[in-house]
């Protein structure tokens, strides 16, 4: 087992908890918690790793060194399970997905169903929930819980530790051109709690994802294993073009062009209906479109930070 963390607090006494006799082969990897979380995790028995905080931080550099230190402390390691820390692993996972990793050597990760633990608390964790609910079978990629083949993942490199988001699905892309697969199963893998209660947060989030969405689909285009990249389009339709024709007709040339910004609530419809037309489906299309422009300002800081030679810093929503 491979945890990462800083700050989670209760959250991460939860999450070592829930691994059991498991403790013994998991190491911890803290990324400057100042919260006392380094401490609790070798109080419960788990390998805790601190990260020099002097080098840029990033959550790729945290699996990489845990995974390096796993591999050094049990050597025979054939599976590892990455978990956030902000995470509780469900009981039954783990032998479920090593089994179907045993049975099955040409797929290289597994993941499951991670669900939001408070659902109802915001409806900013609601859109989370629904957000991880993807489809069960082959996959193009996981998220940052999932249990993976340590010979797959060491022959791609491991995570890339310069993304400051998206390693996980980024790796997966390597994996796959390297002819292995990834696969979802049908079963109840973690508990996350979110936590986000603000809008700033979400919009934070949003941004982040966008930035990803841009990066890994500008570092593997035109792979045919690549991904993202109609992300970018759809963002920068919805975000940047659309608004910037209506507005800029509308003044230039005739008020008529605001009507293009009725695509809006039409395209909400249209993914409200696809989504089943309850009410979380309305709320979700609307922050789906709604997302486009915090995307929109993460593509945007990625396509500057080209220009100008600059490594982006993390971009946080905690």
């Amino acid at each position: 087992m491979v945890v990462i963390g800083r700050n989670e607090g209760p959250r991460l006494i939860a999450c070592l908890e829930s691994l059991g006799e498991r403790l013994a082969t998991t190491v911890y990897v803290d990324s400057g918690s100042t919260d006392g979380s380094a401490e609790a995790a070798e109080r419960l028995g788990a390998n805790v790793v601190r990260l020099d905080m002097t080098i840029p931080f990033t959550a790729a550099r945290a699996r990489n060194s845990g995974f390096a230190e796993l591999r050094r402390l049990v050597p025979e390691t054939e599976f590892v399970q990455f978990v956030d820390g902000d995470c509780h692993v469900v009981e039954g996972w783990l032998a479920k997905a090593t089994s179907f990793l045993v049975e099955n050597p040409g797929y290289a990760i597994v993941c499951g169903r991670r669900r939001e633990r408070f659902p109802d608390a915001t409806v900013y964790n609601a859109l989370c929930d629904r957000e991880w609910d993807t489809p069960v079978g082959d996959a193009l990629a996981c998220g940052g819980d999932c249990l993976t083949r340590v010979e797959a993942l060491a022959a791609v490199g491991a995570y890339s530790v310069d993304l400051i988001a998206g390693e996980e699905p980024e790796m997966c892309v390597r994996l796959r051109s390297a002819g292995w697969k990834i696969y979802r199963l049908d079963a109840e893998m973690t508990l996350h709690d979110a936590n986000i209660t603000r809008l700033g947060q979400w919009w934070n989030r949003s941004k982040r994802a966008g930035h990803a969405f841009a990066e890994v689909a500008h570092r593997h285009f035109g792979s045919p294993y690549g991904i993202w990249q109609r992300n970018v389009l759809r963002t920068l339709f919805w975000g940047c073009l659309l608004p910037l024709v209506a507005l800029l007709g509308a003044v230039a040339l005739h008020p008529a062009f605001l009507l293009l910004l009725a695509a809006y609530p039409l395209q909400t419809a249209r993914i409200a209906l696809r989504e089943g037309g309850r009410r979380l489906a309305w709320l979700y299309a609307a922050f789906a479109l709604l997302a486009k422009f915090p995307e929109m300002q993460g593509v945007a800081q990625y396509a500057l930070n080209r220009l100008t030679h600059r490594r982006q810093g993390l971009i946080e929503y905690k």
